[in-house]
């Protein structure tokens, strides 16, 4: 061993010193000075050469340990020492560097490893400290952000301004939510931050995540509960209508004989003529309206394939070009790129996209030069179609009310077109987006995933 090598030498050489000093002093007293000049020389000797064994290790280690701090692993002792001891020293250096090198290569690669899972993350991350410099963020986070690349948050004021006074004011272990508009898309964003020390700095660690699909999610999972209830109570109100039709049968039948006609009396005849007509009436009603409840819980799963954008808004131009209001409007269909492909079921897509196509017609049929464009496009890595017109727009107050099933704001329809068209969306992954700017402009964007 280096110790055993390294001890044995140093007691050897520590030995001879002192008898070197004894024996100099020993002759010297008995003024025999030339052995005494001699052996001191010898003595002088020996510390010089136990002192230049001493830098010798403390070079190897000062050097080991100066590669070791600038991440320099190249360096390799040599091993074919005249001392046995430095020799051994040098062979446990080579073998610790190589050690502290494979460890190092494992840390740098788990480094990585991490850095790519916070890359792909789905949710944003964020690290900024005390003075508002941001130390990290990855991808996810700019993109929920919308600004790219983020150093402070400073920045985030050319998003929004509650967004900047949001995140100054963010104190640890706070839970907010804020909601971001921009020219395309409305985002509901919930922030968590948390308190973290790193290399002696204190930082703030805020965790961003788009919760817009999962409260669209859970607002039609409550409206699918909701019209399950209500198809139920509408089909116990059949049972009354049900029960006219007992009593007028009662009529006309009396122990499984059938009465004569000349039997009944004018107000029976009278009563079951205007029975037949409340039920037909009432029931045609109710069987509607129950169909149209059904019509959002049976929406099948979609049978995807691979279409191509460019041949699906042509057709919804075909479809569009026989509708009579289409003649006054200026209705234009675009694909970019012109290869774009779509992962749909092309059936159901389709008929969301005449659903919201004959919806921006209407919208734009009583104004001077009304345009409806329908769009199929692909931008930052995200595949969307959009219908857009320049009709009078959704009020804001009505904007959080579009999506519910029955809503609507004209005298025709069952107002179920944007409940089912949401439910589409969701069946494939993706969204349904919109956007209004009262008198300018509505955007409705079909994102898929």
């Amino acid at each position: 061993m280096v110790s055993q090598s390294f001890y044995t030498q140093l007691i050897i050489r520590v030995f001879f010193i002192a008898l070197s000093a004894l024996a100099a002093s020993f002759f010297f007293m008995n003024a025999n000075y030339i052995l005494a000049v001699v052996l001191f020389l010898a003595f002088v000797g020996q510390i010089l050469y136990i002192l230049c064994f001493f830098n010798l290790s403390n070079w190897a280690f000062a050097y080991f340990f100066h590669s070791i701090q600038n991440e320099d692993f190249t360096l390799r002792f040599p091993m074919d020492s005249k001392l046995k001891s430095l020799s051994e020293l040098n062979q446990s250096l080579n073998v610790l560097n190589e050690m502290v090198q494979e460890m190092y290569l494992k840390n740098e690669a788990k480094e990585k490893y991490y850095q790519e899972i916070l890359k792909q993350a789905d949710i944003g991350i964020l690290a900024v400290n005390p003075k508002g410099h941001i130390y990290f963020a990855n991808p996810t986070m700019e993109k929920l952000l919308s600004h790219s690349p983020l150093n402070h948050i400073k920045q985030l004021q050319q998003v929004d301004e509650d967004l900047y006074e949001l995140f100054n004011s963010l104190g640890a272990f706070e839970r907010k939510l804020i909601e971001l508009t921009n020219e395309r898309e409305q985002k509901q964003l919930a922030l968590k931050s948390s308190a973290i020390t790193l290399n002696g700095e204190n930082l703030m660690l805020v965790v961003a995540q788009d919760i817009d699909k999962e409260l669209d999610e859970k607002e039609t999972d409550s409206w699918v509960r909701l019209i399950r209830v209500l198809t139920h109570e509408i089909m116990n109100t059949i049972t009354p209508i049900t029960s006219i039709s007992d009593t007028i049968i009662k009529y006309f039948k009396v122990n499984e004989t059938v009465v004569d006609v000349e039997e009944l009396e004018q107000n029976q005849v009278s009563n079951t003529l205007r029975g037949l007509e409340v039920i037909k009436e009432q029931g045609g009603n109710l069987m509607d309206f129950v169909q149209s409840y059904r019509s959002l819980l049976s929406v099948p799963e979609p049978d995807r394939a691979l279409i191509k954008g460019g041949e699906l808004v042509e057709k919804i131009s075909v479809i569009m070009a026989t509708r009579p209001e289409t003649e006054h409007i200026d209705f234009s269909v675009k694909c970019i790129p012109s290869d774009l492909e779509l992962f749909i079921d092309e059936k159901q897509i389709s008929q969301v996209l005449v659903n919201l196509c004959k919806n921006a017609m209407q919208s734009v049929g009583q104004k001077e030069n009304g345009r409806v464009s329908l769009i199929a496009r692909e931008e930052d890595g995200s595949k969307f179609i959009q219908v857009w017109d320049n009709g009078p727009g959704i009020p804001p107050d009505l904007m959080e009310e579009i999506f519910i099933p029955f809503f609507t704001t004209k005298t025709e329809g069952t107002g179920i077109g944007l409940s089912l068209s949401k439910r589409v969306m969701q069946l494939h992954g993706g969204s349904l987006k919109v956007h209004s700017v009262p008198n300018e402009e509505t955007v409705f964007r079909l994102v898929f995933s």
